[in-house]
């Protein structure tokens, strides 16, 4: 049997929760939606994780017409934001690359920054950004449009760890079954279903990865055991950035076809 799409997520909040999917469109940005509001600091300075762990308990959903945003763990009233087009435009930094957000107002900020104690605001994304490789574009997310992991390479972490971890704690957009354990290093571009994907980069993990998703705690694992096995390039590597090569209809159980090895 080949290999299949077995996960799908989107991340509608830059380091919020993800929305598991069975459907999705991908857009030459990644899939729909994905990525599309982040906060900030007061100056434009992303926030996500790393600077603030309780932001794992954050579970926005996001239709088109209305960000809900509710929070594990906290009985807190949701939050419920009709996305605003013509707030101010913000110049903002992610990885010290500059782009732009619609700064979506004060309620929906104090919201935020009640509950993260801190001076926050909320922006959506408009304008152009460029991938730092591969030819794409991308809106909030790190680096990359799209993030891929065998279900194989977690299965093989796991075996090392004393106590497994879910998939969350590396926040993938596309999850592979069939490809094998880091079979993802070797593929340079698949087809999924009715759409072709790039895949352009190994993903260097951080901090975000020893949060776990559901209490917002930290931990040491699972960077402790991944660098003594996979450091790669000065870097711990775990999952593949990719950039769409086309648009389309992305579907769990779609077939995944390899189209070119990597060299």
């Amino acid at each position: 049997m080949g290999a299949v799409l077995t996960e799908l997520s989107v991340y509608p909040l830059k380091s919020g929760g993800g929305t598991s999917l069975d459907t999705a469109e991908l857009t030459s940005k990644g899939l729909l939606y994905d990525r599309e509001f982040m906060l900030t600091t007061p100056d434009g300075r992303f926030l996500s994780q790393r600077d603030l762990a309780r932001m794992a308990l954050l579970r926005p959903s996001y239709d088109g017409e209305e960000l809900a945003v509710e929070v594990a763990e906290i009985a807190v009233t949701p939050l419920f934001h009709k996305p605003v087009n013509d707030g101010p435009l913000m110049d903002v930094v992610v990885h010290r690359q500059e782009c732009q957000g619609i700064d979506q107002g004060d309620e929906a900020a104090d919201w935020f920054g009640a509950l993260l104690d801190t001076e926050v605001r909320l922006v959506r994304f408009t304008g152009h950004r460029a991938t730092s490789r591969g030819g794409g574009e991308v809106a909030f997310a790190d680096g990359y449009p799209l993030l891929l992991i065998s279900a194989e390479s977690l299965a093989d972490l796991n075996e090392r760890l004393d106590v497994p971890l879910p998939m969350n704690r590396f926040r993938p957009n596309l999850v592979v079954s069939g490809l094998g354990a880091f079979g993802e290093d070797g593929v340079r571009r698949l087809r999924i279903g009715e759409t072709e994907i790039e895949l352009v980069k190994a993903c260097a993990r951080c901090v975000i990865t020893t949060t776990d998703q559901e209490s917002g705690e930290r931990g040491r694992e699972p960077l402790r055991t991944l660098a003594r096995y996979r450091t790669i390039d000065r870097g711990i590597r775990f999952g593949m950035n990719g950039v769409p090569r086309g648009t389309g209809r992305l579907s769990v159980g779609d077939p995944v076809e390899i189209l070119e090895r990597a060299r």
